[in-house]
């Protein structure tokens, strides 16, 4: 008898082969990869998805790469969706993501406020993998955006601070680094558990009025931990456990925002509660 992880390893390696095999065949009918037709500023919401979905990639990722599996997924569904990019340091191409939070929610704004303008929607949704669904909670809170999102649907997101297990524990033993950190790239330092930054975002709660928070989370996070850390409280949050929808999902921080047709069924169950229906381990069928 083969050994339990070693079954549960071969199992979640048949989910994630259909995760990456199913939308090829499922959409052969559409246009090439990177775009797939999101970040067509021509898209006009339809009366079943009447908000644009603008998503935000994490520390590390930019408008394209984040996005290969959940954009297609979510225009193929009908839903008119945009990405950007932002947090660019000068001379870094490709990895973006790492400039101040307080600057990248601000490029946010600005990009939201064009995709609303294209489209003429009211209010968008926004989806952010790690940083991507944290970040806009200062765009909610401090920039006006509450007034202009509908959703925020987090995956895998820093929201109270990231330790990479427990290894930036170890700053206060090593003078200088975390300034290091902070000169070259400002976002990490502006993840650490307890920064100015994150400070400022959680007090007073975690929520603003007349936003819809989802967080969907997955027990095998090893960069926003411990995992809980990543919940929100205060009305209209909901958190989600992927292992509690399908406990044979293995998906850790990068597989969760990249490949999880899991999480991306709960993504648009979010994005549209009326229709959702439930997640499972079948959902990477859908």
């Amino acid at each position: 008898m083969l050994p339990w992880k070693r079954v549960l390893g071969y199992l979640a390696a048949l989910l994630l082969t259909a995760a990456v095999t199913v939308p090829v065949a499922a959409t052969a009918h559409a246009a090439p990869a990177p775009s797939r037709g999101w970040n067509d500023f021509t898209c006009k919401p339809s009366a079943a998805h009447p908000r644009p979905v603008v998503l935000v990639h994490g520390t590390f990722g930019n408008s394209v790469d984040n996005w290969l599996g959940l954009a297609p997924y979510l225009k193929d569904r009908g839903y008119c969706v945009y990405s950007l990019d932002y947090g660019q340091l000068p001379g870094v191409p490709f990895f973006h993501g790492l400039g101040p939070v307080e600057q990248s929610a601000g490029q946010l704004s600005a990009y939201v406020d064009r995709v609303l303008a294209a489209t003429g929607a009211p209010e968008a949704d926004v989806v952010g993998h790690s940083q991507g669904g944290m970040m806009p909670r200062y765009y909610l809170k401090f920039l006006g955006g509450a007034a202009k999102v509908n959703a925020l649907v987090g995956i895998a997101p820093s929201n109270h601070g990231a330790t990479l297990s427990g290894l930036t524990n170890l700053l206060p033993y090593f003078p200088g680094v975390k300034d290091l950190l902070s000169a070259k790239t400002p976002a990490l330092a502006d993840q650490l558990v307890g920064s100015d930054v994150l400070n400022r975002i959680n007090q007073g709660g975690d929520t603003v009025p007349g936003v819809a928070y989802t967080v969907i989370a997955t027990r095998y996070d090893e960069v926003v931990t411990p995992y809980r850390s990543q919940f929100l409280d205060g009305p209209g949050v909901r958190n989600v456990l992927l292992q509690d929808l399908c406990p044979l999902d293995l998906s850790e921080h990068v597989a969760i925002g990249l490949i999880d047709r899991i999480a991306f069924h709960e993504v648009a169950n979010a994005l549209d509660p009326g229709k959702a229906t439930p997640t499972t381990c079948a959902s990477v069928f859908d």
